[in-house]
């Protein structure tokens, strides 16, 4: 029983730490984004992918909305930092209580598999300098 126990608090540890190796990958994407865009004239068109559907719209709809999206992202990543560390001290209090030790070099490693997401994710295409209208 103390074993499952533990054994679940480790397992959602690492989703935790996965899901927030997956985040920052999205930060990192949008960053790209928002620099690709931002030298460019705010009247160019370019295309959104929102929610599976392709989209066109200017650079001055859709940087803004790319900027918010990354600052929501980036407050998801404080959030998800704040549970790893409730859960490591939960974990630690957990391995305390019940005198629990690691023998083999089981380490907090973050879960690199799964953490690419399907589907449900925001892009944008870029049309030619010579196409705005």
């Amino acid at each position: 029983m103390i074993a499952n126990m533990y054994t679940s608090m480790r397992t959602e540890l690492n989703q935790i730490y996965s899901k927030i190796t997956e985040l920052e990958m999205e930060v990192s994407e949008h960053s790209l984004v928002i620099n690709a865009i931002q030298p460019l004239d705010p009247a160019r068109r370019c295309y959104r992918m929102i929610g599976g559907v392709l989209v066109e719209r200017n650079i001055k709809e859709v940087l803004p909305a790319v900027q918010r999206n990354k600052e929501g992202i980036e407050e998801v990543i404080a959030r998800l930092n704040e549970a790893l560390e409730k859960k490591k001290k939960e974990i630690a209090d957990f391995e305390a209580k019940y005198k629990i030790r690691i023998r083999k070099g089981d380490s907090d490693m973050k879960d690199e598999e799964g953490s690419k997401k399907e589907g449900g994710s925001q892009g944008v295409l870029v049309g030619p300098a010579g196409s705005a209208e």
